[in-house]
């Protein structure tokens, strides 16, 4: 059975948080803004576009992270939470046709994508490529949900008789439109048939000029889809947000791995996801091990082919999962040397490579169509392509990608290098070299290898920071496969040679090198070296350039200040990358957990288990104040003396008053059987619906019929009553097992969390960039956390120096909020979880918890509750400690003589 991954499920929480106080206030910018801090991003100006009465928003996903299967459970979502329609009328853009089929096949036959949609819409679902839409028949409209995937291009047109498909008059479509009011808001939207519509088409009359236009464009108008748009960077024109408001959506849901970002026509970015959350979730290959060829494209050819046979050979010994590593070998163009057909004839005659091993995929030539590669039987282990497959191809075998091109741009390499990034099966590999990435390029110049595929990358979605962490520089093969040392990174034959990280820079002709400003360290580390050939002289610093350093290179160097400032911080980001703890195979002692007595099991104290059991739904008043205001379309719902209003559909109201009548209460609750969350069992909860819609009926002017035109407002009515009698119910389970006179409390090693040395899942947006160099951190980045300025006085950065600075501390992690496996968490008693700020291991085995506390928190309820649950779990475990940090403690200590007091305790 198919399960999203976590940063799938956390996207499209935040989506269907965001619709549903869109559709709650009214007010989209608002919406927006509390939707980015309830889930840990910073707030963001949000643009409308135009687009007033509709969201319009992104999630930022990088290639590789499942864009689509996310675009078919966002239909689901804006149903549930904001479109108020059964079957809603969805337009899918994508950016080329060779996608649109892609996709339309995927919708249709991927299992997972299609059993989704067919579960949620009761098998009522229909998909179409936009020149197939006549296989729409109207009584689909609101009895199906309508997917119809088009290019941008097709839409995006300034004149519209021009483009018959989508904007010429059908006639099958008339009936569409027959009921539509001239003086309703939707008439003015719809175009209407001019005289070059009589010209382009003979079905046409003169009597037709200034009736609706029968054409598929306005059928979308009139149904106001819900727009899902991929590759959206591609999509941020003044012609398409026209185009796009032609359409008349309901919402517009963008994805892509790069976002615009520009404040003339950025994109609104709800959710972001770095390339760090996806390799968290084994869903693609990292880190990326580059070797750069100066030799010859031969080598590179000959290098790529070894890394095919040595991955072989290890998939052999993965525990039965079959895997066929490939090779992506990219040629040149016709008109350069390296062709496809010299490629070919290579690989067949000088490497022996059989017909059956070798497809070529060009404009011309399709040798995988009709091929699965996945077939244990296919012998296919070599594709040569040139730009053929760098889009929409997904075989998660490719491993190797092998450039013969002398790589100048950042699209030589980007075309394919993300075809070689994701992991089979998205499952971790036991073998751990299949879960990287291998990367050969023929160049004439390593700087210039590196930096193409440093900004491909960045193309694709990572950010500068994971592409200096996760693209590691190889020298030979044998520094690929190492099976005795313990870093693979390490060649065997080298093991005793200093494989230090180095920069070089070449020194300026009249420039003298002074290094007497620097320590005798750092001295040691500066050397200058003379090419015999052109007798330039070139300065190279092994291992971490300081400021001091890198200031005497600037004076010398001949690269300009910026160039040489950003190629020093991807290096000492590199040299991070792979000497922190984490990388060097050192591992996190595993946190024991906090834990109580469940039916005879130590269990971890999750809500899950904390929740009452005795708690029923029934054990709450079945009472909800439910009033409509039909004038205005808002919903007021008094929820406990609190008065909730909600705004409601213009479209529903429209679409659906011609056919109320004869419903029952029963219908009513079956409908909203399916809406609320289920917080107790299905026949409870089936009861309470029940009896509550009873009561509305019983006690108010509402009818049956009234309740079920209303009925997304009063699902959302009722699931927010729900979710407060569950609230509750957690608080008293909560403190019963936790701190009742019966309680059976344990912080256990029997059960316990681990920092796994590639799991940390940390946003990009928000990474530590600052000049101080923390050397103790587990992880080579870190999240949130910025150094002290004018404009932000937060002092979590000092306890993170005072944390990594003192002689106890082992290592330490800046705990990740909300991520899953990767966030040591404990329970608090409203249903959500305290993620303390830094976990540390001490250098005597013990562990230290901090959470920080600004001065406008230090009092506060919330904090109280972190404390106290905090102190419960180090008062169950001599080898835990928690501390609670602030400016200045009542005795007047500062965050130093704080955190080393607690570090030092008992």
């Amino acid at each position: 059975m198919f399960t999203l991954k976590k940063y799938q499920q956390n996207a499209l929480s935040s989506l269907r948080d965001f619709l549903m106080e869109c559709r709650s206030s009214g007010d989209i910018s608002a919406a927006f803004s509390k939707t980015l801090v309830e889930h840990g991003f910073k707030d963001s100006f949000y643009r409308d576009y135009r687009f007033t009465d509709t969201p319009y928003v992104c999630i930022r996903i990088p290639t590789g992270g499942g864009k689509t299967i996310l675009g078919t459970y966002a239909i689901t979502t804006a149903t549930q939470t904001y479109l108020e329609r059964p079957y809603p009328f969805v337009l899918w853009l994508v950016p080329t046709k060779i996608i649109k089929s892609q996709t339309v096949d995927a919708l249709n036959k991927k299992q997972a994508y299609r059993e989704h949609l067919m579960s949620y819409y009761n098998n009522d679902v229909l998909v179409v490529e936009d020149s197939n839409v006549d296989q729409i028949r109207p009584q689909d409209l609101g009895n199906k949900t309508i997917v119809v995937v088009s290019t941008i291009a097709n839409l995006r047109v300034e004149d519209t008789a021009d483009r018959k498909a989508m904007y010429g008059h059908r006639e099958e479509f008339e009936g569409h439109f027959s009921k539509v009011d001239a003086n309703s808001g939707i008439y003015s939207k719809l175009e209407k048939i001019s005289e070059k519509d009589i010209e382009q088409q003979t079905d046409l009359s003169p009597s037709s000029i200034g009736q609706i236009k029968g054409s598929f464009a306005n059928l979308m108008c009139l149904s106001q889809p819900l727009v899902i748009v991929d590759e959206a960077h591609n999509a941020r024109t003044e012609l398409t947000f026209e185009t796009l408001q032609r359409v008349n959506p309901s919402a517009i849901i963008e994805f892509t791995a790069t976002p615009n970002t520009s404040t003339t026509n950025g994109s609104n970015v709800l959710f972001h996801v770095s390339a760090s959350e996806l390799k968290a979730e084994d869903m693609i290959k990292l880190p990326i091990m580059l070797t750069e060829h100066t030799n010859g494209w031969e080598e590179a050819v000959q290098d790529s082919i070894l890394t095919r046979e040595r991955l072989e050979l290890k998939a052999q010994s993965n525990g039965g999962t079959y895997i066929r590593p490939i090779v992506l070998f990219q040629a040149e163009n016709k008109d350069k040397e390296i062709t496809v057909d010299v490629l070919v004839t290579h690989l067949k005659i000088v490497h022996k490579v059989t017909d059956d091993e070798l497809a070529i995929v060009t404009g011309t030539q399709r040798q995988l169509d009709g091929i699965d590669l996945f077939d244990p039987t296919c012998k296919v282990k070599y594709v040569v392509t040139i730009d053929a497959l760098k889009e929409g191809w997904d075989c998660s075998f490719a491993y190797v990608f092998c450039s013969v091109k002398a790589v100048t741009s950042t699209t030589a390499a980007e075309q394919l290098l993300g075809r070689v990034l994701r992991m089979p099966y998205a499952k971790r590999q036991i073998v751990e070299d299949l879960n990287r990435a291998y990367a050969h390029l023929a160049t004439t110049n390593f700087a210039t290898a590196a930096n193409s595929m440093k900004d491909s990358l960045i193309s694709m979605g990572f950010e500068q920071l994971e592409v200096d962490t996760y693209l590691r520089h190889m020298d030979d093969q044998a520094s690929l496969f190492d099976d005795n040392s313990g870093d693979s990174t390490q060649p065997a034959s080298s093991r005793n040679e200093d494989k230090t990280p180095r920069i070089t820079t070449e020194i300026k002709s009249n420039a003298k090198l002074n290094l007497s400003s620097l320590t005798k360290e750092e001295v040691d580390s500066v050397s200058v070296l003379v090419d015999e050939k052109t007798g330039r002289k070139v300065v190279t610093v092994k291992g971490t350039v300081t400021d001091t350093v890198k200031k005497v290179l600037q004076s010398v160097s001949a690269e300009s200040k910026a160039q040489l400032e950003q190629r020093v911080d991807s290096h000492n980001n590199y040299v991070k990358a792979i000497t922190c703890n984490s990388k060097l195979g050192i591992y996190f002692k595993a946190l024991p957990q906090l834990c109580i007595m469940f039916d005879d099991n130590l269990e971890v104290a999750e809500h899950e288990i904390l929740t009452n059991p005795s708690w029923s739904i029934l054990d709450h008043p079945t009472q909800l104040d439910f009033q409509i205001d039909e004038t205005s379309k808002t919903f007021s719902v008094d929820i406990g003396g609190k008065k909730v209003v909600y705004k409601a559909a213009e479209h529903f109201e429209t679409m659906d008053l011609d056919h109320v009548g004869g419903y029952e209460i029963s219908d009513i609750v079956h409908f909203l059987i399916n809406q609320v969350e289920m917080r107790d069992r299905p026949d409870r909860m089936r009861q309470f619906l029940n009896l509550t819609v009873k009561h509305i009926v019983q006690n108010s002017s509402m009818t049956t019929t009234s309740l079920h035109r209303h009925r997304y407002p009063l699902a959302r009515a009722l699931d927010k009553l729900i979710q407060s009698y569950h609230e509750k119910g957690i608080e008293d389970g909560y403190q019963q097992s936790l701190f009742g006179n019966e309680a059976h409390v344990e912080t256990s090693y029997d059960i316990t969390f681990e920092f796994k040395p590639d799991n940390y899942p940390a946003r990009t947006n928000n990474l530590y960039n600052g000049s101080f160099q923390f050397s103790k951190h587990y992880y080579p980045i870190i999240e949130d956390l910025k150094e002290p300025s004018k404009n932000n006085k937060d002092s979590e950065f000092l306890c993170a120096q005072c944390i990594d600075s003192s002689k106890l501390v082992k290592h330490w992690v800046r705990n990740l909020d909300r991520r899953g496996d990767a966030s040591f968490r404990l329970p608090k008693p409203d249903g959500t979880y305290f993620y303390p700020d830094f976990i540390a291991e001490l250098e005597n085995g013990r562990f230290a918890v901090i959470e920080y506390k600004g001065e406008p928190y230090k009092t506060n309820n919330d904090s109280a509750v972190k404390l106290q649950v905090g102190e419960l779990w180090a008062s169950k475990n001599s080898d835990c400690i928690f501390a609670m940090i602030y400016a200045e403690d009542e005795c007047g200590q500062g965050i130093d003589q704080q955190i080393q007091k607690a570090l030092n305790s008992k």
